[in-house]
């Protein structure tokens, strides 16, 4: 996937749900640059106008087996709203994802969430939180008064590229941050993790460790440095926390590792 990962362009066929934005929202001051392509924005410097912090949160669509993950996803919505964090996820309504996304809306309001979905996924998802909306093609969105604004996008890659863009559209300490989930959570965040490592964005990635459940991968990037495969000084691309405020507080605090690559993207 990374060969697809440089320029980064936009689909053409965005449409959302999104409010118009109240006069002096910080929450949405930086839009304008997440819509540029990730190769104009310089990533070691913060937007002048930089906006909230921001959140991208991969996570999985189930609420798992046990209701410690539940608990986390919401305790994550708790302190984002405490810290004045604005949160970018996949734009579901099911299992960790509704959670973050309802209980960060319920407490700082819909312009602090934005999801991004694509439309196939859209169809999919149609339960009683979906409301239908005539900017949407496919018919119906998430309801913003419970979600926060829904962009749809034409398909998964073109969801990974926004989400990236609106984390770095926002000020320091923003990130990525992977609760527990399935086969499409640990895509995106060794995705994000591969985007680091090749120096496309420097920014911080965390897996919040609930009841062991990362335990494996971490095991993997270990046994990885050993094998020779993975770089001894990249082993720290991605950091561990075991609660919310761990997370939150490795974000801000987040070095990026010294044996990034030192790459120029975009300009071929």
């Amino acid at each position: 996937m990374t060969s697809t990962a440089a320029s980064f362009p936009v689909s053409n066929g965005i449409k959302s749900s999104e409010p118009a934005p109240a006069k002096g929202n910080t929450a949405i001051a930086g839009d304008a640059l997440a819509r540029k392509p990730l190769s104009e924005i310089d990533i070691n410097v913060p937007p002048a106008d930089a906006p909230r912090i921001r959140i991208c949160v991969f996570c999985g669509a189930r609420p798992g087996a046990s209701a410690a993950h539940i608990a986390a996803a919401r305790r994550l919505a708790q302190l984002m709203h405490e810290s004045d964090i604005s949160l970018v996820y996949g734009g579901g309504t099911h299992g960790l994802m509704g959670e973050v996304a309802r209980t960060l809306v319920s407490l700082s309001g819909p312009d602090s969430v934005h999801g991004i979905i694509p439309g196939a996924l859209v169809q999919y998802e149609r339960d009683g939180d979906y409301v239908t909306t005539k900017e949407n093609s496919s018919g119906k969105v998430p309801d913003a008064k419970i979600y926060g604004r829904t962009t749809i996008v034409k398909d998964m890659h073109a969801r990974k590229r926004m989400m990236a863009k609106e984390v770095l559209a926002g000020g320091p300490g923003s990130g990525f941050v992977a609760l527990s989930g399935g086969y499409g959570t640990i895509e995106e965040l060794m995705e994000i993790v591969t985007w680091n490592q090749l120096g496309i964005h420097d920014r911080g990635i965390v897996v919040l460790n609930i009841e062991g459940y990362w335990d494996g991968l971490l095991t993997w990037i270990r046994g990885a440095v050993d094998a020779g495969f993975v770089g001894a000084s990249n082993k720290e691309i991605i950091k561990e926390a075991k609660t919310a405020e761990e997370a939150v507080l490795a974000l801000k605090n987040y070095q990026a590792a010294k044996g990034r690559f030192n790459l120029k993207w975009g300009s071929e």
